[in-house]
């Protein structure tokens, strides 16, 4: 199941230093969602190691970085507040077993459901809040515990030190491809603060990340109904938002990249990550878009860069943190701003006066309700008005052709699909009164698609029977025919030449 996926020392070289630029930016965020959820910054750090270790080794996408997230992060606020962290470790673990579920059930193949206007939305909302979580490292904290922006002498170094970092990663890929630009950024950045003793801030600033090897235990809540009702809602959204997240952010990489990952093992990888994280302390997780890129972007294409970086990032804990907390924050804000010029779809805002105004529509509103909310919000509410915008064309488009043949029957051919959206237009298609004592609806250019539509079927049959006449349906598909069952004997169906459709189906995700 697990391949290093390196063939060659040139491979092996590359992966683990993309691993190492990885783990340093996993540092400061691991750090900054374990606050938002209100828990020590080492159950962020130990679900960063857990979840970004086991994610790569059984997840479906070679190359994506997993670890502990915001969208997450603030499900998990309300848990932790009302009922402590033990009951957020249960929560986790529940997380991830119903996330294997999904795996096994082969749910990952429903994001191919997601439109692509909802695609660009995401990315670009996701952008932007990563650039707004960097924004927050230019406030200083005060002696009262309060905070104000940077001004004067701090602000200029600090600029200057990012402005330094983004230059190096941007210029160094011209000049050689021999060593990932991040990397050198933060090296070199880092090297200039500790040898000049800049005053600016460090990752030390935001809390020590100093600890041990994460040790198993069960978590310590009671084991009754009562337990399992309190973590259960907590769980669901947890799941459905790390599934979401981690399935889009496979999808920009499978197109960054022009391979294919696997959704449902995904899924599964993302249970296995999350189930072991809840026995370990660790606060959950799910892929980061943000560090999947500084990976992609560094040359990471293989497990063995996320295995790398989960490693390194339990090496900084247990031996190196007084080395890392010396790391000066505007490297690493560098590298993410970086990012999100990468991440950000800038064709979106040249094409946007092109397409389709219900697609702009939705990229804009998915971007918002990203920025705004969360991401599992944002990409269920861009579904769903794409798919009711997507309803509402198609209704229009039923329309109907009327002949009468040699027997002396009325015949309607009928075109486009017959659904909920479409069913008042096509009950105004056809006149009982007006027509002969024999009709004969063709379906073979249409399709009777739900329970509405076999109720407009229903609806017309009886219509036809109380005026004294009789109803055909011909040219049914075989999945039309089983829908129609429920239509009893008020219609008689003439099945002749029926075209064959199939569900779409998902045999290698």
């Amino acid at each position: 199941m697990f391949q290093l996926g390196c063939a060659s020392r040139a491979c092996f070289k590359n992966e683990i230093l993309s691993g190492l630029t990885v783990a340093l930016a996993l540092v400061p965020e691991a750090v900054a969602f374990a606050f938002v959820a209100g828990v020590d910054p080492l159950v962020g750090l130990y679900a960063a190691f857990m979840v970004g270790l086991l994610a790569a080794i059984f997840g479906g996408r070679p190359g994506m970085i997993s670890g502990a997230t915001g969208a997450m992060a603030v499900v998990m606020v309300a848990l932790v507040a009302e009922h402590g962290v033990q009951y957020l470790f249960a929560a986790v673990v529940l997380t991830g077993i119903i996330q294997i579920s999904a795996g096994v059930l082969k749910l990952g193949k429903f994001i191919r459901i997601v439109p692509h206007p909802v695609m660009l939305g995401f990315v670009n909302g996701l952008a932007i809040v990563i650039f707004l979580a960097q924004i927050q490292h230019f406030e200083v904290k005060l002696p009262d515990g309060g905070t104000e922006w940077m001004s004067g002498a701090a602000l200029y170094i600090f600029a200057g030190l990012i402005i330094l970092t983004m230059a190096i990663i941007h210029f160094l890929p011209k000049l050689t491809g021999a060593f990932p630009a991040s990397l050198a950024a933060i090296l070199v950045v880092s090297g200039l603060v500790i040898g000049f003793g800049l005053p600016t801030q460090t990752v030390g600033d935001l809390a020590s990340i100093k600890g041990g090897f994460p040790e198993f235990h069960i978590p310590l809540v009671p084991f009754n109904f009562e337990t399992l009702v309190i973590i259960f809602p907590y769980a669901i959204i947890l799941a459905a938002v790390g599934l979401i997240e981690s399935l889009l952010t496979l999808s920009l990489i499978d197109e960054v990249t022009n391979t294919r990952g696997r959704g449902n093992r995904e899924c599964i990888g993302q249970g296995i990550a999350n189930t072991t994280t809840g026995f370990f302390g660790g606060m959950g997780g799910c892929a980061m878009i943000g560090q999947s890129m500084i990976n992609i972007n560094s040359g990471g294409r293989q497990r063995l860069s996320g295995v790398s970086a989960a490693i390194f990032l339990l090496i900084f804990i247990l031996f190196a943190s007084p080395l890392i907390e010396k790391i000066p924050m505007a490297a690493l804000v560098g590298v993410m701003f970086i990012v999100v010029l990468a991440t950000f779809e800038w064709s979106s805002l040249r094409i946007i006066r092109k397409i389709p105004l219900t697609d702009a529509v939705v990229l804009v509103l998915v971007s918002a309700v990203t920025v705004k909310y969360d991401l599992a919000v944002a990409v269920v509410v861009g579904v769903i008005v794409s798919a009711l915008a997507f309803a509402w064309e198609h209704a229009k488009h039923i329309n109907v052709k009327g002949y009468d043949d040699e027997n002396g029957s009325r015949i309607y051919e009928l075109n486009g699909p017959l659904f909920f959206g479409s069913v008042k237009s096509f009950m105004e298609l056809f006149t009982p009164e007006d027509d002969p004592d024999d009709v004969i609806i063709e379906f073979q250019n249409s399709r009777v698609a739900d329970h509405s539509a076999i109720e407009a079927i229903d609806t017309l049959a009886e219509r036809y029977i109380k005026a004294g006449k009789s109803l055909h349906l011909r040219h049914l598909s075989a999945e039309c025919r089983q829908l129609l069952k429920n239509a009893g004997d008020l219609v008689e169906v003439n099945v002749m030449e029926d075209p064959t459709y199939h569900v779409a189906d998902d045999e290698v995700a």
